[in-house]
């Protein structure tokens, strides 16, 4: 009789994989669906608009003989603009604060500065780039002028609208911010993760040596505001993108990733969109359950 239950047993144990399996299956392939027949149903709705705007635009052409120039470079950058906004709408989840963790030699400020233009399209406010040699940070004007140029070829933007803040480290003052708009750049290396902790403990302990403060006042929040220094509104990273076969975080600011997804790539050379996309989307898809 044991046996006989120890069999129905397993047997209800598979019956539910299986349904769990059904179900997530069934869940994506109607996502999918979804999105199609929303995607469809849109360019029904606004094909007459654009046809009905077609003769004006022509008028404006004749207008402007000057605008025929280089009618393809605008069209283009438009498009692209356009259709990196709707995937980013079209995800299921879009992280506000993405970091780009490089775990590479040589790494390449071309294929970094198109990732962070391409995650700044689709509509992510806060992109962080590190190295574990401090790469970008012994370099971060040449990385900023390379994400100027490539946003200009790829978005048709005219001048910048990124703004990268260079951090110094966790416990001080940044440094004079190159330009200071949104969406934001950051720039991290080593020195932001644990050596940060490390100055923060320091700076506690000297408080307390110098009776600024008793030791009973140390907390958890007290360390987290000293670590975060300023601004204190961007948020944690949801997303780390770790580029390289090695399996570490290699110190990416370790008291901010306690509920960081990260998604491992094997580079960031010749990276396409459609990689960084298929990220964004295994993130999208993925469900975290967070205990109370």
């Amino acid at each position: 009789m044991a046996l006989l239950y120890g069999l129905l047993w397993r047997l209800l144990l598979v019956l539910v994989h299986v349904n769990r399996a059904l179900v997530t299956w069934l869940r994506v392939r109607f996502r999918g669906w979804k999105g199609r027949l929303w995607e469809r149903a849109m360019a029904a709705l606004l094909l007459p608009l654009a046809l009905a705007g077609f003769p004006d635009q022509q008028k404006q052409s004749k207008q402007n003989p000057e605008s025929k120039a280089n009618p393809g470079t605008g069209n283009r950058s438009a498009s692209r603009r356009s259709r990196w906004l709707c995937d980013g709408r079209s995800l299921e989840k879009l992280p506000v604060h993405i970091g780009l963790l490089v775990a590479e030699e040589e790494p390449s400020y071309t294929d970094i500065a198109n990732l962070v233009v391409w995650c700044m399209a689709v509509g992510i406010s806060y992109v962080s780039v590190y190295d574990n040699q401090g790469v970008f940070r012994k370099n971060n004007s040449r990385l900023l002028e390379e994400i100027v140029r490539q946003q200009q070829d790829l978005l048709g933007v005219e001048g910048s609208k990124c703004s990268m803040e260079i951090l110094s480290n966790g416990t001080d003052k940044h440094q004079h911010p190159v330009v200071s708009c949104r969406p934001t750049v950051k720039v991290l290396s080593p020195e932001d993760g644990k050596q940060s902790i490390v100055q923060a403990a320091q700076q506690l302990c000297r408080s307390v040596e110098n009776k600024e403060r008793s030791s009973k006042d140390i907390s958890v929040s007290m360390l987290d505001i000293l670590l975060r220094g300023e601004p204190k509104n961007i948020p944690d990273p949801e997303l780390v993108v770790k580029f390289g076969p090695v399996e570490s975080t290699l110190g990416f600011l370790p008291w901010h990733i306690r509920l960081t997804e990260f998604i491992s790539l094997p580079s960031h050379k010749k990276l396409s969109y459609e990689d960084l996309l298929g990220a964004l989307q295994r993130y999208g898809t993925c469900q975290q359950r967070l205990g109370q």
